[in-house]
């Protein structure tokens, strides 16, 4: 015979604060949340982790380096076997951070902050 475990901890809820991380000099709240509409009208649907989206809104290091997060789509300069499902954590210029935060050190991508800033 199963026994389902019962959990005291009440399931999340949107806005919640998931965990702050604290990545090279930057700081990011990860609150509860949903990707897409139907998933917040499904009452089946419990909110999930939502990670920034540097695609559009790009973040970099103060060395000019972009953050990423493992799951997003590679770029052009994507250095490994790439396929349609591949992603910026199966890529040699990805370094990890902290849960799906990371930064992409190729070369090409990295942003010269001195100029970008007017310095």
């Amino acid at each position: 015979m199963f026994t389902q475990l019962q959990s005291n901890t009440p399931p999340p809820k949107e806005g919640d604060l998931f965990k702050v991380i604290h990545l090279h000099g930057r700081t990011f709240e990860i609150r509860y949340g949903f990707y897409e509409e139907c998933d917040r009208n499904n009452q089946f649907a419990e909110p999930m982790e939502i990670y920034p989206d540097f695609i559009r809104c790009p973040q970099h290091t103060f060395e000019g380096r972009p953050f990423v997060t493992a799951i997003q789509s590679p770029c052009d300069h994507f250095a490994g076997s790439k396929d349609d499902n591949s992603t910026c954590e199966e890529c040699a210029h990805y370094r990890h951070g902290e849960e799906l935060l990371g930064i992409c050190a190729c070369p090409q991508n990295q942003k010269d902050l001195e100029i970008a800033q007017g310095g």
